[in-house]
């Protein structure tokens, strides 16, 4: 019997601890698969459902319901901090975020304003407040953030790219090969640590701030780490990532999310974190191995098996869980979100079968 939310298989498997069953959870959970969430989504943008915390909340809470998932995360985007900090963040229907005001040259990184408070995010924080008070003690919620480096790869602007507003920079411009952030990073040294220190510096008082407003777990989401080699990472990326870690407050149990290139694993590990996230490109047995035992480890499905069907989906659950040989500190996600496309009962599937074959 969970009597607390610390008792919890989630809390318990942050912390290394013993559990009778493997918790799951999964990124992307309350998204544009789930009916329920395209019925509030006819009505509002993307953007004002982010800012409407009662509405964030219920979307969070009604997947968690749905699903039957050991843990909630807080409905919002990596990119809202980057408002109060001087940018221009704007959510089309298509194609992924828009940065407006983008870093175009080194005297723009002078002019970015760190974070003064949380309150600046108040509707973030009234998000996990609302979230915390509708879910029983059984689910943790977790708060979140972009790391630095990912935040700096939306916020460094591209001035030739096509078919985007000069003013502007699109994702998918830069995901390619990065080219625009590298540069920077590689060229404006000076300019690209301080960059990076407002964001560290900023991003821990926003998450500090998640956590006095009730959530019991942080994630960190360096989603763009992956295009780095171990070198560039290790010198331009590592200990802005860390100074964030540090920075948070103390005894909070952190996930450390840095997809897409595993032979950088001991050094997100080095970096800090409770629970290294890892996608499917390594196996859990072998990312385990590469990370040591005193850290977590959370994955790692590939989401495109929540397109096949049930068996395949319970196949691949239960190689997942065997790799893992049954290790205290073990939670199943995805290695990345939910895709849209995905049909809610293949997500409902794979819950009840790490439930199943998740049981020491």
């Amino acid at each position: 019997m969970i009597n607390t939310i610390e008792d919890s298989p989630m809390m318990r498997a942050v912390r290394l601890q013993y559990s009778d069953k493997i918790p799951v959870w999964l990124m992307r959970q309350a998204g544009r698969y789930m009916e329920e969430y395209r019925n509030i989504r006819n009505n509002v943008t993307f953007i004002e459902l982010c800012k409407n915390p009662s509405l964030a909340a219920e979307v969070m809470i009604t997947a968690v319901k749905r699903l039957g998932v050991d843990a909630a995360i807080i409905f919002s985007d990596i990119l809202l901090i980057l408002e109060p900090m001087g940018f221009g963040i704007t959510f089309p229907e298509e194609g992924g975020p828009l940065v407006t005001k983008p870093i175009r040259s080194p005297q723009d990184v002078k002019d970015i304003v760190e974070l003064e408070s949380e309150n600046q995010l108040c509707y973030v924080m009234d998000t996990v407040r609302y979230t915390r008070e509708g879910l029983n003690n059984q689910i943790p919620l977790i708060g979140f953030a972009g790391a630095p480096f990912t935040l700096a790869a939306y916020a460094i602007g591209n001035p030739s790219a096509q078919n985007v507003n000069s003013n502007s920079y699109h994702k998918s411009i830069n995901s390619r090969n990065f080219q625009f952030v590298k540069s920077f990073m590689y060229i404006h040294t000076n300019e690209w640590n301080e960059l990076m220190r407002k964001f560290a510096v900023s991003t821990a008082k926003y998450l500090n701030g998640q956590v006095a407003a009730g959530a019991q777990i942080i994630q960190i989401f360096d989603s763009w780490a992956g295009c780095l080699s171990v070198d560039d990472y290790v010198t331009f990326v590592q200990p802005y990532s860390k100074l964030l870690i540090d920075l948070i407050l103390p005894g909070t149990p952190i996930i450390h999310f840095a997809p897409g290139n595993p032979i950088l694993l001991p050094h997100i590990a080095d970096a800090g974190g409770n629970v290294i996230s890892v996608d499917w490109r390594i196996s859990i047995d072998k990312a385990w191995d590469m990370i040591g035992e005193n850290y977590a480890i959370q994955g790692n499905l590939d989401p495109t098996i929540l397109l096949t069907n049930r068996e395949t989906i319970r196949k691949n659950v239960q190689k997942i869980i065997r790799q893992t040989k049954h290790r205290n500190g073990f939670i199943f996600n995805l290695g990345h979100g939910i895709l849209p496309q995905t049909p809610v009962e293949n997500a409902i599937a794979l819950v009840e079968a790490v439930h199943e074959f998740g049981q020491k």
